[in-house]
């Protein structure tokens, strides 16, 4: 028998508005929208967003999801995705990178359906700011 190994985790965000979740994914965050489906035109939306190796799947669905999940993501260059951003200027979220108490830059974003995101950078000891 082969060995227990999970390949892949792809949070399901409860969505409420395709053109919305698109903008603030795509267009903000830099995502690709891979796919979508719907079972008819009356039926809601089920699609997947992803960028590099990190995947969302956004459903309109009832049952998938509730509105309000925190996701934590682990990455590098966070001073550049934070810069990159900024860069945008969107509207509705310019979002701030602060240093946490478990020795990591985090930068978090909140879609239009109230689901967050926290995007970690763990800090090398040698780049730890003076007095954190």
């Amino acid at each position: 028998m082969p060995p227990i190994a999970f390949q892949q985790t792809i949070p399901i965000l409860r969505i409420f508005d395709v053109a919305k979740a698109k903008q603030f994914y795509c267009d903000f965050l830099g995502f690709t929208a891979e796919w979508e489906h719907t079972f008819d035109d009356n039926s809601p939306v089920y699609m997947q967003v992803s960028r590099g190796q990190l995947a969302f799947h956004l459903s309109e669905h009832h049952g998938d999801a509730c509105p309000g999940a925190t996701v934590f993501i682990r990455m590098t260059g966070i001073r550049e995705y934070h810069q990159e951003l900024l860069a945008k200027n969107y509207k509705y979220y310019r979002p701030g990178v602060e240093t946490t108490f478990y020795n990591a830059l985090c930068m978090e974003v909140g879609d239009p359906f109230g689901n967050k995101i926290r995007f970690n950078e763990y800090i090398e000891p040698s780049e730890k700011p003076a007095g954190n």
